[in-house]
């Protein structure tokens, strides 16, 4: 298991987080719910979030290399973190409470690290516009794979 740099919970214990890809994408045009499908880098654990048509529009058109005529909201929250100084270093997708995924950006600015609250689905989309890793709470992994 790859494991990304640790973070520290609240009451001062490690987060694990592993390294996942993005293994599919699925867009239907006939259903509300689309479905982008995580796959653990160095395992065979993978589960799958349901999200927005926007969101999977816009990973579908990164993914495929497709421009767009004008930046799309992932493209803009990118180029504000770059102009504010920023990196966006990774993605981490930190919990999982009532159904709900929760995630985080984590971004380096001036040598310190930022983390934004955002939804898996957005953070998701951001990590494929900005091409960095996606990590996954060990601990989200063993609730939704029933390990």
């Amino acid at each position: 298991m790859r494991v990304g740099f640790a973070g520290w919970t609240e009451i001062g214990e490690i987060d694990v987080q592993v390294l996942m890809e993005l293994k599919r994408i699925i867009i239907s045009e006939v259903h509300d719910q689309q479905v982008v499908m995580l796959k653990e880098v160095e395992g065979e654990r993978s589960f799958h979030i349901v999200i927005g048509i926007f969101e999977a529009t816009s990973i579908d058109r990164r993914i495929k290399g497709l421009p767009s005529p004008r930046p799309l909201t992932h493209d803009l929250v990118t180029s504000v973190i770059d102009s504010l100084g920023g990196e966006l270093r990774d993605i981490f997708i930190s919990d999982l409470k009532d159904h709900t995924y929760f995630a985080k950006l984590r971004i380096q600015q001036n040598g310190e690290p930022i983390e934004v609250d955002c939804r898996p689905s957005d953070a998701i989309a951001l990590a494929v516009t900005a091409k960095v890793p996606i990590y996954v709470a060990d601990e989200v992994l063993e609730e939704v794979c029933g390990e």
